[in-house]
């Protein structure tokens, strides 16, 4: 049995691994897994950009407002002006490692996306985490001090419970699945980072890549620390829509840059937003889902239409070629004929609870990024803020790591398989992959009611049987792993979504319409072990 020590272990490899593994790598030895390649996670699929408070007349005043706004009253005012303030020096830090950000006349070239009331979004044109996921890449291979894990799945977090120490819990190191040798590989390390992404692929539709299964969230929560605000799903309003397409996004830009939603021609063919909300097609995200979600119950549609084909073909190829180019492919002529789109799940707001350093409840273990709720995005996301709170955090936490003192850890046991078999009903974990991912969109989506939520749960309660099951019986693999915390997660959304008896930003009910005060987050706590 294979085992492994570290200084730090980061899983997951988008923006804020990444970031976390290059401030740590001149003082640590870094290990990074991930569970397939270095660029499948989704910081790479991140259109927008970046807020940061660059401009002339702009303030880190009005871009935290713009941010509490949006979260709706949930947003750690703490957390928020930690993240903003922090946001030009990450924005250099990127700079310095030679992004190739969008440039206007000698400087940065900023755009504006809904809900923020000033230009204030550094952008590599409509494709800006892949252009800085490809820096990142580059630098990190380069660098010494980090080994890269790739095609390396989480399985579970060790802990000193786990282990059946005494004294204070901590993170010892954690399992992870070698796809090439099938093989259970232990880690040790004092530290463990989570920067595994969201859950969107707990959702029939989701912009997310199929990396997005919550992995972090699931693994904390077994290992014992609390979730919050897990019911805050944020559905962004324009995914293509197309038979031959999966997940491509049309980025809240296209909005900012005079992109106007309207019925297709069979419903009227006329303009809608203005008729949900002053802001029209600047009104923030979950806003603009739930007017594309109405529309298009109220008429039977399956898509509704944006269009920006009033701005010029040069505009265009200069702001949004990605776009362009994309949907050319598939026949479909932006600067002569509006782009067919509906909401998907987009971004999970919710997750581990951490602190300003990304401290969780268990000592030695960090959550970052999407699988780490700070605060900052309360009961919304603002756009752009998802990015640069990977980056402040990521910081934050190797600030903190390399100020903390060397910790001699127990050996770890190695993980026991003599038991378990080969499965041979894998159609089995198909089956409730697409079961859940059907139940979820249907009951726990953009509009929600408390049967709706009755019934997910009482299927995430069979499923969760069956499941576990296979787990005790039969040897691992990624799907088994995969789905083993989707469910997890599944039931952590449910549960905080049937806590909330109110309408609040992404989270609406019909049974609850209106807002109670106080404001206050979900907080679920782990069953004692």
């Amino acid at each position: 049995m294979t085992s492994h020590d570290f200084d730090v272990l980061i899983v997951g490899s988008g923006l804020a691994g990444l970031t976390a593994a290059l401030q740590l790598a001149p003082t640590h030895r870094v290990a990074v897994l991930t569970k397939r390649q270095l660029a499948d996670g989704a910081s790479g699929w991140a259109q927008g950009g970046i807020a940061a408070v660059l401009a002339e007349g702009d303030s880190f005043e009005s871009h935290v407002q713009d941010t509490l706004v949006a979260g709706a009253g949930l947003c750690d005012l703490a957390a928020t002006r930690f993240v903003v303030e922090n946001a030009p020096q990450a924005i250099r830090w990127l700079q310095g490692l030679g992004v190739p950000f969008s440039q206007e006349e000698g400087a940065l070239h900023l755009t504006r996306e809904g809900g923020h009331s000033a230009r204030r979004i550094v952008h590599a044109t409509d494709a800006t985490g892949a252009a800085v996921q490809r820096t990142l890449i580059d630098v990190v291979r380069a660098t010494p001090g980090i080994t890269l894990f790739e095609h390396h799945t989480l399985v579970d977090l060790i802990t000193s419970a786990k282990l059946g120490l005494a004294g204070a819990q901590r993170c010892l190191g954690l399992y992870a699945l070698d796809e090439a040798t099938d093989e259970v590989l232990t880690f040790r390390a004092p530290h463990t980072i989570l920067a595994t992404g969201g859950a969107g692929k707990v959702y029939l539709y989701t912009t997310n890549p199929d990396t997005a299964t919550g992995d972090g969230i699931a693994a904390a929560w077994r290992a014992g620390c609390r979730v919050s605000n897990l019911e805050f799903i944020q559905f962004h309003p324009t995914c293509l829509y197309h038979p031959h397409v999966k997940s491509f996004l049309i980025t809240e830009a296209v909005r900012g840059e005079g992109g106007q939603l309207k019925l297709p021609p069979q419903a009227g063919g006329t303009r809608f937003m203005p008729q949900h909300d002053a802001r029209a097609e600047l009104a923030p995200r979950d806003i603009v889902a739930r007017a594309i979600d109405f529309e298009m119950k109220k008429h039977g549609l399956d898509c509704v239409h944006l269009d920006i084909s009033h701005q010029s073909p040069a505009f265009l190829q200069e702001h949004f070629p990605t776009i362009l180019a994309r949907c050319a492919e598939l026949g479909i002529d932006i600067t002569r004929e509006p782009i067919p789109v509906v909401p998907a799940a987009h971004y999970t707001c919710g997750g581990v609870l951490t602190d300003l350093a990304g401290r969780t409840d268990l000592h030695g273990l960090f959550a970052i990024g999407e699988t780490a709720c700070t605060g900052l995005h309360g009961a919304n996301r603002l756009a752009s803020n998802s990015l640069l709170e990977c980056m402040v955090f990521a910081r934050a936490a190797a600030a903190h790591i390399q100020q903390a003192q060397r910790a001699d850890l127990p050996a770890l046991p190695a993980w026991d398989d003599s038991r378990v078999t080969d499965a041979d009903e894998c159609v089995v974990i198909s089956h409730n992959w697409d079961e859940l991912r059907r139940f979820m969109w249907d009951y726990v989506g953009i509009v929600r009611t408390t049967k709706r939520l009755e019934r997910a749960a009482h299927r995430i309660a069979l499923l969760q049987g069956e499941i576990q099951e296979f787990y005790a019986n039969f040897h691992v693999t990624r799907d088994l792993l995969e789905l083993r915390n989707l469910v997890q997660v599944a039931d952590l959304i449910v549960k905080s979504a049937q806590m909330r008896h109110e309408s609040r930003g992404l989270h609406f009910s019909r049974d609850w319409p209106d807002v109670a005060a106080p404001a206050a987050p979900t907080i679920l706590v782990p069953p004692a072990r």
